[in-house]
């Protein structure tokens, strides 16, 4: 340490020693060195500590200094990569350092054109640059880039050769860095660079061959040399390589590269002969080659094992046999030998056997711990049959096998421990929770990078019990899975909501797509759907839904209500024409013909109602509110880009001169909450216009975008236009009684639930103060603002303990004008100490003038106490039981009476007959009653009054159910108040059967008709509110009929017709993608809309503000949900179950809705599920909790904003395609269409008929299915060139393959069909007709795991609820054509005995090439030991046998080997 303190460093940097350990690398310039120390770590407690030792450093000459990632670019040390030493020494020689050890020395060409590696193993003081250039300095390295800065200030960026182009070489030579100990690595690395002849690092453009013998001519050299162990570590590197280079064989060597010698003669090229036994005794001494080249055999033959894994290498895996059974050979282990010529039979024609070997090592085979562990469990598996390298962490070159092996493991049943499994692996693994042991290999997939490219990679045999984990989990795989998962599954419909919900950068989506795509089939990425915005689908379908009408000239016309003809609602409404009716109904670009005839009934007033002649009035007035109505509908269709809409865009569409169409706009834009874009300047610019219509709408707007936020500078605002709440000193101000009362309004709205003290105070007083206004006719409506402000400001709130919230309710009490305030004079003192300047109170004489202050103090009331179910608030707002009440208390005010009523006791409301008479007092129901009593004992002045009350009671109990049932589309609130709509239609004028005698006859008799034509529309927009956004056909065939009555026909003045409207609106709410909430705040927003106080004219804001009617907005929620097709992007019809919570009113209860539709409140709705036959299910498990429903682009929003990505099975077709279900057909159709009833194919392109109705393979096969691999494999079946084969039972295996893939939705195993099949064919044609068509045994291990795969789900070591993936029977089929093969192919026992005699192949001629593989097959198949593995045994039993058979005890010896080649090895020991 005191030599690293006291050396004064110019640049510091890591690298890494030959064994991995990190080194610190010290730059001194002025010194001309660097100085190495090595870091020792020593884990303590889970902690890794590093010490540094003084013996552990070391110096190089050196200039500059740069670490590089160049001889082992793929290792990892922990997380960083193997960094070598770039060095630019004093002598201006750019060396490559590995550690200590100077691998090479880099030359610059003279051209200087770009940077290549050049080699000098002499190291001469000569360069072929330039002797002006002098290299000055190194910079910038990034991996294996460097910049080489030279004395002309020119600066060159180079590039090292890392690793060959040959991946076979690369493999090999990054293995050995991983498998061989430090010492012996550090020789073959200077080996490996210091050869001047190697193609891959003085050829750029070498080929592959030339790089792989380059790399077998490295490991020649280290089996023939003969320098002792001592002697080469007491000389130092150079001299070896001098040795080497005077030797014989590198002149050989170079000669053949001369010359070009070919890859098939690598053999000779090795020069590796058979040995005599005096030279395998010989090569047994335990010098330092044999060492190094017995490390070098683990690490290639853990290569070796992991190629054997992947279908695509198998050209390498013969040339890496053929380097490995050279170095077994050389190394005399024999059973290393056997193990590659069973694999590659052709092999021993060139190697032997020598059964008189001493080495018994048993060679690691990954095939056979497989099948262990499917046979037996992970933890049964023989732990050294898997190759040590694969249990090391961040191997790259063993990676493949070291994942299948953990797949394996986990599947069956491996424990995790740390970052490693029970079985020595390490495994990485994804997220996610998991309940199954399939479930937890799914996810150790994912971790690992592990896609279905990389599965249909695996030989069939290994892929199946990973593909049998795939389709176990696809059915209903956890919900919280990354998307990759589901991709994984083939569930791509939940991929894609999985990432809707958790995209939150443009990054990781780019990184999200990249991990899909890996997990992805290459074929299956050009079905990634490419899905188009609904603003442009939309757009394409307008020119089918143009709005015709018979009083158009040119038959078209654009009314504003084209985008409610898109996907979706074409999709949930099909052929119905409810919206083009719809569309007719709510037209606004033309004027709506009124008949004026005179009836004899109507009155003056009536008649003045519906005169709109220009001449008697203003025509502008008329036109300003409708006006303004309309654009607020024109706003309200506004969707701009990611919701947001930019300042600039609103101000540059403010018109020059302020109207009412602009003030509409501005009210919609606040609604969506869109004008929080707004400054105060902007603001106030609005209000210096001094337009009514646009001030009131930009104030209610303000208050809906700040919404219960309490902004500072926009209550000022809203202050300004009260004049009660003017300071003494500002100057008068006369402002209309509409602004007061919006200014009221937008107050409460802009403190919505705050219960803040002082502005109930203020708002309180308003109710009980005579507005400032020119027109005291409209004082009524300013009082109904303060009590609706009130109890928006106390909202639900009246049951908190807040100590103003008495004294509240005592005056409220006093407003209305009940028992309990009628004669108290204390609140007279209070009213007249709260009077400001040019303010009254409401009082005639000495007493408050009920008849004003009533509504809106009992609205307060209501709106205060809202669902706290409060007895006592409840009690004071009685409903009149005396005829001397019915006769004190205005009819209107008893409705308004029974809606505060039941918005208190929120929870007793309930959708029955019972509940609604249960409304009425009971003087009321006898009076009613006793009208058909032709005694009459009632007179005709309390019949009114009975009459009144009821039709206003019943009517506010129609209110309180449409407000408590707001948006559910309650079957029995709808029921109800559609009988009561049609019962009060009936009183008005006869147009239905009636039920009977349930209801009161005759009221018309007793009421005028203007009061039951409101309440049957009061009762109407009830039951819209219901069935909101559900387009329900009976309420809409109500709503039309209402619609087409004129004036002569039933009072249908302007506030009936506004009403109709409104329903109609509310029925088909967003196009029907928007429906209403029952939240307090929604609850509050609809009774604004809902109040039972309708305008007579287009300019009759006296009672209610006109404006305030859009209030509605604030109670919507966009709950609708369409199930998108993730194959094509299409919206498409699925059943969903949806399962709502327990309520006070129904137990938990689960429904079926099909989509499009709308889901139940958040605060109810707790999992919904797609269900029926024909998608994957899927489910989404839901909390449910008291909240708004989630906005659109909520990144919480498990709806993805309405959509919901399903996925079609395959063999089922879409509901639009097939409405009534074929699933049952399909069975019938493949069979007709493949002809499987027949024992011979015929043509598959032509049906049973050829007409027009016939139908091909493909057709139908696309029809049922969209994955690529099953659609061309059917366009194959009927190409021409198919069917002129011969093959006909290959022709109808495939059809039978085809039809099970796609009924049993498994496209992936046509591959593993087609494989297992043709594998078989090849054998059983190999061994009849002697053509070579299989030249080794690989396949047969892979047999065997299908095999193996099977008994594990017979065993039931492997669990499915769907069966196996493939057919038992077939696997059965294979088995038994496999040991027919085997057992009766002639002159195989005889190789057999001759094999387990003197391990002799047989001779590899052209006429005996056949029984070397066959032999190769028999003992792979049956799993036959080596024979010095069954000689040995045979050794030990001998003496102790009491019998004469063998057979019981080499079964007992040999559990994995078959029972036929117990049997032959029974006679062969036996003889």
């Amino acid at each position: 340490m005191g030599l690293v303190l006291s050396f004064f460093s110019n640049r510091v940097f890591l690298a890494t020693d030959n064994d991995a350990a990190p080194v610190i690398c010290f730059l001194h310039q002025e010194q001309k060195k660097l100085l190495s120390v090595r870091l020792q770590s020593v884990e303590i407690n889970n902690e890794i500590l590093f010490d540094i030792k003084p013996d552990m450093s070391w110096s190089i000459p050196a200039v500059a200094a740069e670490p590089v990632i160049v001889t082992r670019p793929r290792v990892k040390v922990g997380q960083l990569s193997y960094a070598d030493i770039f060095v630019l020494n004093p002598e201006n020689a750019l060396l490559l350092y590995s550690g200590k050890q100077c691998l090479c020395r880099y030359m610059l060409p003279s051209c200087l054109g770009k940077s290549q590696p050049l080699l000098n193993l002499d190291f001469p003081d000569t360069s072929s640059v330039s002797h002006d250039l002098k290299i000055i300095g190194l910079a910038d390295a990034v991996e294996g880039r460097i910049n080489v800065i030279v004395n002309n200030g020119q600066m060159f960026r180079c590039v090292f050769r890392r690793s060959p182009s040959s991946l076979l070489a690369d493999d090999c030579i990054t293995a050995m860095a991983e498998g061989l100990s430090s010492s012996f690595y550090g020789h073959f690395l200077g080996l490996l660079w210091k050869d001047g002849n190697s193609a891959y690092l003085s050829n750029a453009d070498s080929s592959v061959n030339l790089e792989w013998e380059s790399f077998c001519t490295i490991i020649t050299q280290m089996c023939k040399s003969s320098v002792d162990t001592q002697d080469f570590v007491n000389s130092v590197p150079q001299s070896s390589w001098e040795f080497l280079i005077s030797s014989k064989f590198h002149k050989n060597y170079e000669l053949n590269l001369i010359t070009g010698t070919s890859c098939e003669m690598s053999l000779d090229v090795l020069g590796f002969l058979p040995r005599s036994h005096s030279d395998a005794t010989q090569s047994l001494q335990k010098s330092f080659y044999s060492e190094v080249l017995m490390e070098c055999l683990d690490s290639l033959h853990a290569v070796y094992e992991s190629l054997k894994l992947d279908i695509l290498r198998k050209r390498d895996l013969e040339l890496l046999a053929v380097l490995l059974c050279s170095i077994a050979n050389f190394l005399s282990e024999e059973s290393y030998l056997d193990h590659y010529v069973r694999d590659f039979p052709g092999l021993s024609k060139k190697f032997g056997m020598d059964m008189t070997s001493c080495s018994r090592k048993i060679p690691p085979s990954l095939f056979r711990w497989l099948e262990n562990c499917l046979q037996h469990g992970s933890s049964v598996a023989n732990i050294d049959d898997l190759p040590s390298l694969i249990c090391k962490d961040g191997s790259p070159v063993v990676s493949w096998a070291r994942k299948i092996v953990s797949f394996y493991s986990l599947l069956s049943g491996a424990k995790r421990i740390g970052k490693k499994l029970s079985t020595g692996v390490y495994c990485n693994i994804a997220m996610g929770s998991h309940c199954t042991h399939e479930e937890l290999t799914v996810l150790a997939m994912v971790g690992e990078n592990f896609g279905l490219q990389q599965l249909d990679s695996l030989p069939s045999g290994v892929s199946l019990p990973l593909r049998h984990a795939l389709d176990k989990c696809r059915e209903s795989p956890p919900s919280d899975w990354p998307a990759a998962a589901y991709v994984l599954l083939g569930r791509e419909d939940l991929a894609l909501s999985c990432l809707a919900c958790s995209r939150k950068s443009r990054e990781l989506e780019t990184q999200t797509n990249v991990n899909l795509i890996s997990m992805s089939t290459p074929y299956m990425l050009h079905l990634h759907p490419v899905t188009i915005p609904s603003a442009v689908s939309d757009t394409i379908g307008l020119e089918s839904t143009k709005f015709e009408d018979t009083d158009s000239v040119d038959g078209s016309m654009t009314d504003g209500m084209e985008h409610i003809f898109n996907s979706s609602t074409q999709l949930r409404y099909g052929r119905d024409l409810r919206l083009n009716e719809v569309r007719r109904l709510l037209c606004s670009t033309r004027p709506v013909a009124i008949q004026t005839a005179v009836n004899p009934s109507a009155s003056d007033q009536d008649l003045q109602q519906v005169n709109l002649d220009p001449n008697l009035r203003n025509i502008q007035e008329i036109k300003s509110w409708p006006e303004f109505h309309n654009a607020v509908a024109a706003g309200l269709r506004l969707a701009p880009l990611q919701g947001k809409m930019s300042r600039t865009w609103i101000i540059y569409n403010k018109p020059e001169e302020p109207s009412a169409v602009h003030a509409g706009l501005l009210l919609a834009l606040g609604l969506h909450g869109y004008l929080r874009v707004l400054n105060l300047t902007d603001i106030y610019q609005y209000y210096q216009q001094e337009h009514e219509s646009t001030t009131a709408g930009i104030m209610l707007g303000l208050a809906a975008s700040y919404r219960g936020t309490m902004q500072p500078g926009i209550s000022k605002s809203l202050y300004l236009h009260i004049p009660s709440r003017h300071p003494s000193s500002f100057p008068e101000l006369e402002l209309p009684t509409l602004l007061q009362s919006a200014a009221l309004m937008s107050v409460g709205i802009l403190y919505e639930g705050s219960a803040h003290p002082q502005t109930m105070q203020i708002l309180l007083g308003e109710i009980g103060r005579r507005s400032g206004g020119d027109n005291v006719l409209e004082r009524e409506g300013y009082a109904v603002s303060a009590g609706f402000s009130l109890g928006l400001v106390a909202l639900g709130r009246g049951g908190d303990t807040l100590g103003c919230i008495d004294s509240m309710v005592d005056r409220l009490f006093h407003y209305i004008g009940g028992k309990e305030a009628r004669n108290e004079r204390s609140f007279l003192t209070l009213l007249t100490e709260e009077q400001n300047r040019g303010t009254a109170q409401m009082m005639d004489g000495t007493s408050v003038n009920v008849d004003v202050t009533a509504p809106g103090a009992t609205i307060a009331l209501a709106l205060m106490f809202l669902k706290t179910e409060s007895e006592a608030i409840m009690s004071k707002l009685s409903i009149p039981n005396t005829r001397f009440d019915l006769q004190y208390v205005r009819p209107d005010f008893i409705m308004l009476r029974v809606i505060a009523r039941n918005l208190i006791m929120w929870s007793r409301i309930h959708p029955s007959k019972d509940w609604i008479q249960s409304q009425i007092p009971e003087i009321i129901q006898h009076g009613v009653k006793g009208l058909r009593d032709d005694s009459g004992d009632i007179d005709d002045m309390d019949a009114e009054a009975f009459v009144q009350a009821y039709v206003n009671i019943v009517a506010g109990a129609c209110i309180s159910l449409g407000l408590r049932f707001a948006g559910t589309k309650n079957g029995n609130a709808q029921e109800l108040l559609y009988e009561y709509a049609v019962y009060f239609l009936n009183e008005i004028k006869p147009v239905s059967a009636t039920s009977g005698n349930t209801f009161p006859k005759g009221l018309s008799h007793y009421i005028d008709r203007g009061t039951l034509e409101i309440c049957l529309h009061l009762i109407v927009l009830s039951l819209s509110v219901i069935m909101a956004g559900s387009g329900h056909l009976q309420t809409f065939r109500l709503l039309r009929f209402l619609r087409s009555r004129n004036s002569a026909d039933g009072h249908a003045n302007y506030g009936i017709q506004m009403a109709v409207s409104l329903a109609i609106g509310f029925l088909f709410l967003g196009g029907g993608m928007r429906t209403f909430s029952t939240s307090n705040s929604s609850v509050a927003a609809l009774l604004i809309t809902l109040y039972p106080r309708l305008p007579t004219g287009p300019n009759d804001n006296r009672c209610h503000l006109q404006a305030f009617r859009h209030l509605y907005v604030l109670a919507t929620e966009a709950r609708w949900i369409q199930t998108v097709d993730v194959d094509t992007g299409l919206p498409v019809y699925a059943p969903l179950e949806v399962t709502t919570r327990e309520t006070e009113l129904y137990a938990e209860t689960s429904f079926c809705e099909v989509t499009p539709c709308l889901l139940p409140e958040r605060a109810v709705l707790k999992t919904i599920r797609v269900c029926g036959p024909r998608y994957w299910s899927q489910v989404i498990d839901l909390c449910p909790e008291d909240k708004p429903w989630w906005t659109f682009r909520d990144k919480n929003s498990p709806f993805n904003s309405g959509v919901l990505y399903i996925k079609r099975k395959v063999g089922a077709c879409s509901y639009v395609d097939d409405p009534v279900g074929c699933q049952s057909l399909l069975s019938r159709a493949m069979h007709k269409v493949f002809g499987l009833t027949s024992s011979t194919a015929f043509d598959p392109c032509i049906s049973s008929g050829s007409g027009p109705g016939s139908i091909t393979v493909d057709q139908l096969v696309s029809t049922f299915s969209s994955d690529p691999s099953l659609i061309a494999f059917a366009q194959l079946c009927c190409d021409p060139s198919w069917n002129s084969r011969s093959d006909v039972d290959f022709q109808e295996f495939c059809l039978q393959v085809l039809f099970e893939c796609v009924s049993k939705d498994r496209p992936a195993l046509l591959q593993v069909y087609l494989s297992l099949y043709t594998t078989i064919a090849s054998m059983a044609d190999q061994v009849t007709s002697g053509t070579v068509v299989l030249s080794d045994s690989i396949f047969i291990s892979s047999l065997k795991l299908a095999l193996t795969y099977t008994e594990a789900l017979l065993s039931g070591r492997l669990t499915t609820s769907r069966g196996g993936i493939v057919q038992s029977k077939f696997i059965g089929s294979l088995r038994k054509r496999v040991d027919e093969l085997l057992n009766f192919s002639p002159g195989l026992k005889d190789d057999f005995c001759n094999y387990l005699n003197s391990g002799k192949w047989p001779i590899m001629e052209s006429e005996r090439e056949k029984g070397a593989i066959l032999l190769s097959w028999y003992l792979q198949w049956f799993g036959v030991p080596a024979p010095f593995v069954i000689k040995t045994a045979a050794e030990r039993i001998k003496p102790k046998l009491m019998s004469s058979s063998l057979t019981p005890f080499l079964r007992l010896l040999f559990p994995s080997t078959h029972i036929n080649a117990i049997g032959g090895i029974d006679k062969f020991l036996s003889c």
